[in-house]
C-alpha cells in the first residue's frame, strides 16, 4: 500500500474523527454510563459510541482489512494477519471519566507488523495529529495544519514524559543515561504527539498496557522523525501474543 492510499484512507478518516470526538464531549457533559470489564477497568458509553463510529467508518473504507479494537478483542484469539487496524476508541478512559482533558481517540493501520499510518484525536484539546509515511505527520489545531517534524520547542531542557506519579528505577535510569532535566505527568497517547511536536523529548516506560495504546501514537511519532524501541533497543512490532506491549522507549530528538 503507498503512501497515496494511506493519504486518501486517513484524510478520508479525519471527519470521523471530529465527529467521534463531539459525541466523546456530548457523552461525559450529560454524564457517562460506565461499567466495569473483567479485567477490573471501566468503560463507558462514550467509548462504545466511539468504538462503533470508527469500526463502521474504517470498514467501509478498508473492508477487507480486519479491525482489532480494545472494546470487542478476544485476547484468547490469535492474531495471524500481518495487516490490521488497530483502535482504541478512547485512550485514558479514566481521564475522561474524571473530565479531565488528555484522553485521546486513536486509529493506526499496521502494515506488514508496523505502524504505517494513525491518527490520533484530543477533543478537549482540539489537537488532531495524524501521518501515513516518513515525513507526512501532521497537527490540525485551531483549523491550522503544521507538519511535524520533532524539532525541540525548548532548547533549555531535555523533557521526560511518565504516565504516573510514581516513576520506576529503571526509567529513572533511562532518564539518567539522557540526561532527562524535568519531568512531565502526561496521560494517554498525547505523549507520543507531543514528542512529534518537539514540546517533549523522551518518554520510557516499563511493559505496560496494550499495543492498541501506543500504536497510533507510534505512527505519528515515526513519520514526524522520532523512533520507538524496546528497551534494549530492538525495533517495536505489533500483533504479538495478547497484544501486550514491551518495555518502550520512545524518542523525538534523536540526538539527546
Amino acid at each position: 500500500m503507498n503512501n497515496l492510499n494511506l493519504k486518501n484512507i486517513v484524510e478520508e478518516l479525519l471527519e470521523a474523527f471530529l465527529e467521534a470526538g463531539n459525541i466523546a464531549k456530548e457523552t461525559s457533559n450529560r454524564g457517562v454510563k460506565i461499567t466495569i470489564k473483567e479485567d477490573k477497568t471501566p468503560v463507558t458509553d462514550g467509548d462504545m459510541a466511539v468504538d462503533r463510529l470508527l469500526r463502521e467508518k474504517i470498514t467501509n473504507l478498508t473492508p477487507d482489512i480486519p479491525i482489532i479494537s480494545e472494546e470487542t478483542v478476544n485476547l484468547a484469539e490469535i492474531n495471524k494477519n500481518q495487516n490490521f487496524w488497530l483502535i482504541d476508541p478512547i485512550d485514558g478512559t479514566r481521564e475522561y471519566i474524571k473530565k479531565r482533558d488528555e484522553y485521546t481517540l486513536n486509529a493506526a493501520l499496521i502494515i506488514d507488523l508496523e505502524p504505517a499510518a494513525g491518527i490520533v484525536y484530543a477533543p478537549e484539546k482540539n489537537r488532531l495529529f495524524f501521518s501515513y509515511g516518513k515525513g507526512l505527520a501532521f497537527e490540525i489545531c485551531d483549523g491550522k495544519k503544521t507538519s511535524l517534524n520533532c524539532k525541540k520547542t525548548n532548547n533549555k531542557e531535555i523533557i521526560g514524559l511518565t504516565n504516573s506519579d510514581v516513576t520506576p528505577r529503571e526509567v529513572i535510569e533511562i532518564y539518567k543515561k539522557y540526561n532527562v532535566s524535568k519531568t512531565i505527568k502526561m496521560s494517554s497517547s498525547l505523549k507520543f504527539c507531543v514528542l512529534a511536536t518537539g514540546e517533549a523529548d523522551i518518554y520510557a516506560a516499563q511493559a505496560r498496557a496494550f499495543e492498541w495504546d501506543i500504536a497510533a501514537g507510534h505512527a505519528v511519532l515515526e513519520h514526524a522523525g522520532g523512533k520507538i524501541t524496546t528497551h534494549g533497543g530492538e525495533k517495536f512490532l505489533y500483533g504479538k501474543k495478547n497484544y501486550r506491549n514491551l518495555p518502550i522507549i520512545a524518542k523525538g530528538s534523536l540526538n539527546i
